[in-house]
């Protein structure tokens, strides 16, 4: 048996800082977030500040540094088009000055990442308060329904591939296996979908803390494995949190063929059998538009705040000016916001000449309503709103 990497033998202190590395990016525990949410969104912590111009409108993210990847990526994949790229304007900005949006770069839209309470303090003219991410969860109560909740094409495509290619799905505990997951389906596949954007966790921090304590599950077609999961197993709340996943060399054979989709279902599946509480899929951000959201949806998950630190914290979203792209892109990608007692409701922005996009649905338990917005109205203070009030 050979070891999965030169570092499995980390000495004791090495493998003591992993784990509270991970702890302090993962962990649910709520002193623990309520700790790094402070300290992250400090007053005199210095933050990026960048605004991006794309696709004829221009977005300011200012404040935690997740958002970059996270949030200012995600409105610029929406607002690509003809192969241009985002003309990014860096900068940067103290912790006390993101409770003045006056002091943030010039922009079309501004967007704000900081915690909760400090998002519900600013000003609310033209504004939402979003969840930073939303995470999908499925419970198991033990009555064996939880299949029967995924949605029926959902169920029909994986019965029609899994006649197709008969997949076997296996738990792999032994650490030589590692190694191949690691590096030819989980890196892979994020090399291949993401490039550049990619986020990954680290192969030492896999092996140590997922692998080690977790659980690895392999999906092979014959005896090849041709997809895999690596999880997070929480013995204390009974939840297992798909964390790592991917196809073998991130080919797109295994993602027509289903089998990148055919590892929740198996997921599902497995726990069930073994008395698991909860299955976390982990989240996305809470655009309805995006793609991995209307995904998860459809195995009937339960939409929640997620458990770690960034539970704790929004964004605060705000139109500065009117303008026909701005208005494109809002009604182009509604969203999951804030209500008054702060509680997530669907949001879909509309006017005269946009219909709201209700093709990107949102109802799911964990989302308490859905809210229409006309433009004209929500809009009206901006300063082109006024001009255009002036000349008429």
């Amino acid at each position: 048996m050979t070891r999965p990497f030169a570092a499995a033998r980390s000495p004791l202190l090495r493998r003591l800082a992993m784990h509270a590395a991970y702890h302090w990016r993962n962990s649910g525990h709520r002193l623990l977030t309520a700790a790094r949410t402070s300290w992250d969104t400090r007053d005199g912590a210095l933050f990026p500040s960048v605004t991006s111009e794309l696709g004829g409108m221009s977005v300011n993210y200012s404040g935690l540094a997740e958002g970059i990847a996270y949030t200012l990526e995600f409105t610029e994949l929406r607002r690509e088009g003809g192969g241009a790229a985002a003309l990014r304007t860096p900068g940067t900005v103290r912790g006390k000055d993101l409770r003045d949006p006056a002091r943030l770069a010039a922009s079309d839209i501004r967007i704000v990442g900081t915690s909760t309470a400090k998002a519900r303090r600013l000003p609310r003219s033209a504004s939402l308060v979003v969840p930073m991410r939303v995470h999908f969860v499925i419970d198991f109560d033990g009555t064996g329904d939880a299949a029967s909740r995924i949605s029926k094409r959902e169920r029909a495509q994986f019965r029609g591939a899994l006649r197709r290619h008969a997949w076997t799905w296996a738990e792999e505990p032994a650490p030589e296996w590692f190694d191949r997951f690691y590096d030819r389906i989980y890196r892979a596949t994020m090399q291949e979908r993401h490039g550049a954007r990619e986020r990954t966790e680290t192969k030492e921090v896999s092996y140590e803390v997922l692998f080690r304590r977790g659980r690895m599950f392999l999906l092979s077609e014959g005896s090849e494995p041709v997809a895999g999961a690596l999880c997070h197993w929480d013995r204390r709340s009974g939840t297992l949190t798909l964390r790592l996943l991917g196809v073998l060399d991130g080919d797109q054979r295994h993602l027509d063929s289903g089998a990148f989709k055919a590892v929740y279902h198996f997921l599902i599946g497995w726990c069930a059998e073994h008395g698991v509480r909860a299955l976390d899929f982990q989240g996305t951000e809470p655009f309805l538009s995006k793609g991995t959201y209307q995904w998860k949806r459809r195995f009937g998950t339960r939409v929640v705040l997620p458990p770690n630190h960034f539970g704790r914290k929004r964004l605060w979203f705000q139109v500065h000016r009117d303008t026909p792209e701005v208005r494109d892109y809002l009604v182009a990608n509604p969203l999951l916001a804030e209500n008054e007692d702060g509680a997530l409701e669907a949001v879909y922005f509309y006017d005269a000449q946009r219909p709201a996009r209700l093709d990107y649905a949102a109802n799911s338990p964990g989302v308490s309503g859905v809210r229409h917005i006309d433009l004209d109205e929500f809009l009206a203070s901006t300063p082109r709103a006024r001009e255009r009030k002036e000349r008429v």
